[in-house]
């Protein structure tokens, strides 16, 4: 059943039947996937089944291009559900049944245990439970600015419900106005554990209604007729109040229309067994072809059906303006530079109908330094208040919707707090810009909960991310243009501080003019065969004087200015291994897991062993002044030159 944008008052007698034959189809593909991977999620995907024939039935996604523009987006965020996902999908014309039949939770293709956008259809990665409703709100508003009269239907589980990311999110959508959000919630009233209300009780009417969602109820969520009649309502915004968004909460049944498992908690994600698979089959009046697609499964291998990555998106293309310079006798932050980049972003790119950058924060405005952009294009910014969780999923399904996004906080909030979030967001190819102020010791005062001094293992481990730190304001300036027009996800870090203007050789700013930041490539801020000093940051100025003192001793030392950490320059650092008699990384991070571990990897893979010191956070820093916090550490010039001295022999 086809009938975009809920064109039937109500279901006829024909519309039933149809609907009743692709149920029992469906009913007995998921049934097959399960039992064939003896792996899967049955009894949510059978509670949910009936709304994701209507939802796929009803709501604008043609399964000829499912990314057509405009349309409506479909975002299943207890992605567990997977089988039930995928039967609906092949039923509705989105690929055959048998790719998912012969290929689910097997290596190698698209048809995952958990919902992929390999898969045509699949809006987003899900399975991070709280975070598909923060995707759904990011897909909402980017249709509404881009002024489309498209609709968002999130799907949830009940026992979801519990997490507080959700609660972020509802209120932001309220906030901001996203009637065109549908929210549809399975309530079958079991999770993992058992009953919800034994497991963690809620009042999700209340909850729902309390944050401002109109909240319609129905009774038989496994009634084709009741639930189509609420949807059709929700769809067309025929609810209590049009100007906010709507949640169905459907009373449903776990495990609906497989009667061993109806009510039962245990095959939430336990899979029927191949004998009781046939006798269902049966049961439904479909043919037992068991044997046969399981002796086809046997020599799928890795590389099966399909790709493993979602289709490429068209890149945005950015008016990036000519870069601002900052005399030598500046003395300014980098979040200031930032700030300034970001008013020059505005001016350039939104001043059409439709933005083109939009920032995000969590109700830290002028300590991010975003009251430019904020003036400059008022409309692109949203001020999230205290809910990074949220923010941080939902800029990141913005940034695939042809907006480059960024989010700014402070850094323990934006990379500690939120590595799930980003996590998700990279498994999702998307590409938000998180830049991220009050880094390192250099918060100073606020004290240790707020020194974010691990921020280069999160963000190495996630695959597609990039990782930049500069150095002072002009290079901050050039590296918030490159992070807006690159393809990837990029985290900027930096600090709280003033500091100086970097100078080259001849007294000129090093990062200004003709300056261009190239990811992956180390600046030689001094040149030197004795030794090489590696850092980034606002440690740079301390390494520079450092430097500056070997030298008065006949000591050579190169200073490496690592602004590009992910990916790191590694013919640099090997150049400075072979080159020089030994290697000091110099930051202000963990010094476990930060440069200096980076660098070690480098070495290691070359097989080059060299003499190496390790400077940085040894322990959690004190409240103070920066210089302060810096000299407990060790982090000063009198440091570097001791270590200096011991790698030359000296």
């Amino acid at each position: 059943m086809q009938n975009y944008r809920f064109a039937p008052e109500t279901l006829g007698a024909q519309e039933l039947a149809e609907l009743d034959g692709a149920w029992r189809r469906c009913v007995g593909n998921l049934l097959r996937m399960t039992a064939l991977a003896q792996s899967g999620h049955p009894g949510g995907s059978l509670s949910t089944l009936h709304a994701l024939l209507l939802a796929f039935g009803n709501f604008a996604v043609d399964p000829r291009d499912p990314l057509a523009e405009p349309r409506d987006r479909i975002l299943v965020s207890h992605g567990h559900i997977s089988p039930g996902v995928y039967a609906v999908l092949a039923e509705q014309g989105f690929f055959p049944i048998e790719d998912a039949l012969l290929s689910f939770r097997r290596a190698g293709t698209p048809f995952s245990g958990h919902v992929e956008t390999a898969v045509p259809g699949v809006a987003w990665n899900t399975g991070n439970l709280g975070q598909g409703i923060s995707a759904g709100v990011g897909q909402a508003l980017a249709c509404k600015l881009k002024g489309h009269d498209s609709r968002t239907l999130v799907l949830m589980g009940d026992g979801e419900q519990q997490k507080g990311q959700i609660a972020e999110a509802r209120r932001f959508a309220v906030k901001f106005g996203l009637n065109r959000l549908i929210v549809f919630v399975d309530w079958n009233r079991l999770q993992i554990s058992g009953r919800i209300e034994e497991v963690m009780p809620q009042d999700l009417p209340a909850e729902w209604t309390a944050a401002g969602f109109n909240v319609e109820i129905v009774e038989q969520g496994n009634d084709f007729a009741e639930l189509y009649r609420v949807l059709r309502a929700a769809y067309r915004g025929e609810v209590l109040d049009p100007s906010r968004p709507t949640v169905v909460l459907a009373r449903t049944t776990m495990g609906y229309g497989v009667p061993f498992m109806e009510n039962q908690h245990g095959y939430h994600g336990n899979p029927p067994s191949l004998a009781q698979a046939r006798e269902m089959l049966a049961h439904l009046g479909l043919p037992d072809d068991l044997a046969e697609l399981q002796a086809r499964r046997q020599p799928l291998g890795i590389g099966g059906a399909g790709p493993r990555h979602a289709p490429p998106r068209p890149p945005v293309e950015l008016e990036l303006g000519t870069p601002r310079d900052y005399a030598p006798e500046t003395r300014t932050d980098c979040r200031s530079a930032y700030g300034n980049a970001m008013e020059d972003l505005a001016r350039l790119n939104n001043q059409g109908p439709v933005p083109k950058v939009l920032a995000f924060c969590c109700d830290l405005e002028t300590s991010v330094k975003l009251e430019k952009f904020h003036a400059a294009s008022p409309g692109a910014y949203f001020e999230s208040g205290i809910q990074e969780h949220h923010t941080a999923a939902m800029t990141s399904a913005v940034s695939r919707e042809g907006f480059v996004p960024f989010f700014s906080t402070f850094g323990v909030f934006g990379v500690d707090e939120t590595h799930n979030q980003n996590r998700l967001a990279d498994i999702n190819e998307a590409t938000p810009k998180l830049v991220l102020t009050h880094c390192g010791l250099d918060v100073g005062e606020d004290g240790p909960t707020h020194q974010c001094i691990d921020f280069i293992p999160l963000v190495s481990s996630l695959f597609g991310f990039e990782l930049y730190y500069p150095g002072d304001p002009n290079q901050c300036d050039r590296i918030i243009r490159t992070a807006a027009a690159r393809q990837k996800p990029v985290m900027v870090c930096m600090g709280r501080s003033k500091v100086p203007v970097l100078l080259d050789a001849q007294a000129a700013p090093a990062f200004g003019g003709d300056y261009r930041f190239v990811p992956g490539r180390a600046d030689v801020l001094r040149a030197g065969r004795d030794v090489t000093v590696l850092t980034f940051g606002p440690l740079l100025p301390v390494a520079d004087a450092a430097c500056r003192q070997l030298a008065t001793e006949g000591i050579e030392a190169r200073l490496l200015n690592m602004a590009s950490l992910v990916p790191l320059d590694r013919d640099a650092v090997l150049a400075a291994a072979r080159e020089t008699k030994g290697l000091i990384t110099v930051e202000d991070h963990n010094v476990r897991t930060g440069l200096g571990s980076l660098v070690a990897g480098v070495l290691a893979d070359a097989g080059l062993g060299v003499p190496f010191v390790r400077l940085g956070v040894t322990d959690y820093g004190s409240s103070g002044p920066a210089a302060q916090l810096y000299a407990e550490q060790g982090l000063t010039a009198a440091g570097i030159v001791a270590a200096a001295k011991k790698l030359a022999g000296r």
